[in-house]
């Protein structure tokens, strides 16, 4: 997009009020904000309105933090890849809902093609099961909300 194009989009976006445009011209892509657009103006202290808008990135809007888990929490005693089942053919060592014992058998964990089997630590019921079959799990990350 060459810079003639671009001031021109600069132009519309502070003469139109608009609040933000962005362009996709073939592998070229702007973004223009005007911060200032639909601003309220206060008598008592008018603000100095700029020239031109300012083409910035918008920021990435923040997330809530997720809620504490109420419960115990089994956490992954290593890196590797979570397998609730033996094998395919095979049903979960646990659903939600089931109690386990102290020393039930969660999990497995795959770690340079070995199969370690995570027990249980306390007895109660299964209440969350937080990562998904086949997934990678890093050392610490939560697996189970037992309670």
């Amino acid at each position: 997009m060459d810079l003639r194009k671009l001031k021109t989009l600069i132009d519309l976006v502070s003469e139109s009020g608009i609040a933000e445009i962005e362009v996709t011209e073939g592998e070229d892509k702007v973004r223009i904000v005007n911060k200032y657009a639909g601003a309220p103006l206060h008598a008592a202290a008018p603000l100095a309105m700029p020239a031109a808008p300012v083409a910035v990135a918008a920021p990435a809007p923040a997330a809530e933090p997720p809620a504490p888990p109420s419960g115990h929490v089994v956490k992954s005693p290593m890196v590797g890849t979570f397998y609730r089942s033996p094998n395919p053919e095979s049903k979960p060592f646990v659903e939600i809902g089931q109690t386990v014992k102290a020393g039930d058998t969660l999990c497995i964990i795959e770690a340079m093609k070995l199969l370690n089997e995570i027990e249980a630590d306390v007895a109660g019921t299964v209440r969350e099961i937080l990562v998904d079959n086949g997934q990678a799990v890093e050392y610490g990350q939560p697996l189970f909300i037992v309670a």
